[in-house]
This record gives C-alpha cells, structure tokens and sequence, in this order.
C-alpha cells in the first residue's frame, strides 16, 4: 500500500499509559500490547498495539542475483527501475534496470557490514540477492513498519564472521503493530519529514559541489600561474609564484623514540593531539595528557591557534587548523605541524594543500603510492606551491570561508532535523526495551 504524503497531518499528543497488559478474555495476566508515548489525536482512544511476529505479517523472501555490469547508472527509459543492494550509498540505490520483481515492499540487507539495515522501497523495483524482501497485500509494507522493525532489527544480527541477518531470524522478530489507520498516519508523517530531510540534504551536497567547482576556478591548475577566476582587483596583478612547502611554512614532525609512551600519560594535564584529530577535525576530546614537566620537554612539538596539523602515516594528507581556544598540547609521531611564515596566510595554505592535485602529489610521493604509508619531512618540504600575494590569498579565504559558514550552517540544520526525527519516533513508537519485555 502506497502512502500519501499530500494528507494533512494532526498533531500527535501525549499517551497517559505506556502499556496495558491483559489476556485475551479481559483479565489482566501477561503484557500484550502496549502504548506509543505520542499519538495523533484520533487513534488517543484507541487499543493498544499487537506484538506479533514479523513472518506472521509478512511473505519473508529474497532478490535475486544481478551482474551490476547490466546495472545503469542514470534511470532512463530503457532502465526505469531503481535496484537496491546492500551499500549505504543513496540509501542502498546501485542503479537502475530494465526489470522489476517487486512493487511497494520493504528490503532489509541480509550480509555484510549493513546487516539489518531495512528500508520502505515504493513503487517497483528490483533488489539483488544480499536483500531481504517482505512483502503484505494488506498494507503492512510502508515507511511506519519498516521503521520499527529497523529500531531492532540489528540487535539480531549475527556477528560471527560475515554478518548476516537471514530470512529465519527475520520471520522470528517481534514488534508492536498498530491498526493500518495508524500506520498509514504514521507513515504520512514520517515521510514528510524525510523529504524535508532529503530536500536539505541537496542543499548542503549543492552547496560542497558548489564549494569545489569554485575552487577549481580560484586556483591555477596543475602547470598554469594564474586561476581562471579572479577577483576584479587582481585582474592585471602579477602572477601567482611557485614556491616549496618548506619555503612558505615550518614543519615539524612528531616525537619518535618512545617519548610519548603510555607509561607516561597522566590523567589531567597538557593534550597530545593524535591523527584523529588532523582527519576529523574535533578538538573537544583527548585520549591521553601529559604532565607540565613533559610539556616543557617537548615544547617544539607544541601547537599554536592557526598551526596546521597533517595526518603523515595511515591515513595520509588530512589537515587540520588548530581553533583559537582549543587544549594547550603536543603532537604524537603520527603528526605534522606545519607553521605559516609571514606572508602566507595560514588558512590560504591550507585550502590549498587539500586541493586534489596538491594531494594526489602527497600520495604519489608516499612509499609505493599507497594511502597507508609514511611520506618524509624532506619530500613534504619539497612539494611545490602557487601562492599570490598576501592581499588576494586573504580575499580568497574570505571567499571561501564565506561558503564555509553557509555549510556548517546547513549541515547543523540537517543535523537538527535528523536529530528531531528521531526523538519524534522515539516518542510516536513503544521504546524497544518495552516491546521485548512482551
């Protein structure tokens, strides 16, 4: 049964009773059936909701294998049909094919590391065989069931080896069922929300495409001295000049030689700044600190509000800027710290180290090419630059940075919205904990 997501909606308002417990001739004995916290002014008088299991429902069934060479990118005429499989990518989306075998159904991923992830498919479709399938000519097949049985569904997911959740186990499930009247409210509601969701999502992914094409513009390409965008008051300025790494900044690796070793962390104390931080950019937590004595030791490795950070081993050519505020701290050996000189603008430099030119550079020069190697200080000082002068590398940053509040802005909106769905289910749902003790 397809949804309307045109209904108007009621507010849901607040249930008195989380549960009811009763048998099936009106005494009360063993819990079977229970309240949501929050439900919609109609269904406030109604029964409570009917744990069954998912196989009593549902026809619990499979997809079917496909090559994905016969697998198109674009929908289009001939490939009209969207295919789902088990990658997280576009909600499980790998493409679209010239046949369906399913219509208005909910998938489930039954191998692999998504393992339990389900999913609401409307209108035709096909699935490959790592899918699960559950199929109900009542109307069960909608975003409301297919959210509740995702609210548990991976606390059945076998970890032993390849994680797995087959059809057996599925069958097996229990979840409160509400009346198909509720379900389809439900189900109107949560849809909406998720396309509010889904619509500021391509705001934020326009605004990061929109970020990178401009960036494109703004800086030379790979043997060029000038960008193809140019602000008005530098038209006819000088070229930009190619300049090394180490030129334009001091660089300064991290302590080998046991130096930083756990016999020495202590609980309070100075941070030590690990390559966690260089790749994601979160200065709100430390795992290890050192003392004041230690501090003082291995002051040359200290960070400064604007040093940049860069992940130099694993993970290779993440940077970081340190904020103004964050932990007084060292780097550990995975780290380099790369200090502006005068005449570079900290945050200049490091736009354009994460350029992809500048970073396929840093990779080809790593051990064999591979992401996971070590590059030296001395190739790293090497790596050549364009840099323009100190007025128009600052009107870049505030071009860019511009644009950089507008995503952080969109992203805490995102951010809130996800996070208001889901307290909204919490509440529109009997909490998991309640429904197992059924």
């Amino acid at each position: 049964m397809r949804m309307s997501n045109k209904a108007p909606l009621g507010a849901p308002t607040s249930s008195s009773a989380s549960r009811v417990t009763h048998t099936a001739d009106g005494d009360v004995g063993a819990p079977s059936k229970t309240f949501p916290r929050l439900r919609f002014p109609e269904f406030r008088d109604a029964a409570g909701w009917e744990e069954k299991e998912v196989g009593e429902v549902f026809e619990v069934t499979r997809g079917d294998v496909l090559s994905m060479t016969l697998v198109q990118e674009a929908q289009s005429e001939k490939t009209p049909y969207p295919v789902f499989s088990s990658q997280t990518k576009s909600k499980g989306l790998a493409g679209f094919y010239s046949e369906y075998i399913y219509e208005d159904a909910i998938t489930w991923t039954t191998d692999g590391a998504n393992a339990g992830d389900v999913n609401y498919r409307p209108g035709k479709f096909y699935c490959t065989n790592v899918c699960g399938v559950l199929i109900s000519e009542a109307g069960f097949a909608n975003p409301c069931i297919a959210s509740l049985i995702n609210s548990v569904s991976t606390n059945y997911v076998s970890y032993v080896g390849n994680p797995k959740l087959m059809n057996g186990v599925m069958s097996k499930i229990r979840i409160p069922f509400p009346s198909i009247l509720e379900q389809q409210k439900i189900a109107e509601c949560l849809t909406t929300l998720d396309e509010v969701i889904a619509a500021q999502s391509q705001k934020l992914a326009a605004l990061k495409t929109h970020k990178k094409g401009l960036m494109q513009q703004l800086f030379p390409r790979e043997g060029e001295t000038l960008p193809r965008l140019r602000f008005p008051e530098f038209q006819f300025a000088p070229e930009w000049e190619e300049k090394t790494l180490g030129s334009i900044s001091k660089l300064v690796r991290g302590p080998f030689g046991g130096s930083l070793k756990k016999e020495i962390f202590v609980e309070n104390g100075y941070a030590v700044y690990e390559q966690s931080h260089a790749i994601y950019s979160d200065f709100t937590s430390f795992r290890y600190h050192i003392s004041e004595e230690k501090f003082d030791e291995l002051k040359r490795f200290s960070v400064a509000t604007s040093d940049i950070i860069m992940s130099c081993s694993g993970t290779m050519g993440k940077f970081s800027m340190i904020p103004t505020g964050a932990a007084a701290g060292v780097i550990n050996q995975a780290l380099l710290k790369l200090t502006a000189a005068p005449g570079c603008n900290p945050k200049f430099l490091k736009a354009v180290l994460e350029l992809p030119s500048v970073q396929q550079k840093l990779l080809s020069q790593s051990a064999g090419g591979a992401i996971q190697n070590v590059v030296s200080v001395d190739q790293i000082k090497a790596l050549p630059l364009q840099l323009p002068s100190e007025r128009e590398q600052a009107k870049v940053v505030d071009c860019l940075t511009s644009l950089d509040d507008l995503i952080t802005a969109q992203s805490a909106k995102l951010s809130a919205l996800k996070t208001h769905k889901k307290g909204l289910m919490q509440q529109l749902f009997p909490s998991p904990a309640e429904a197992a003790d059924l």
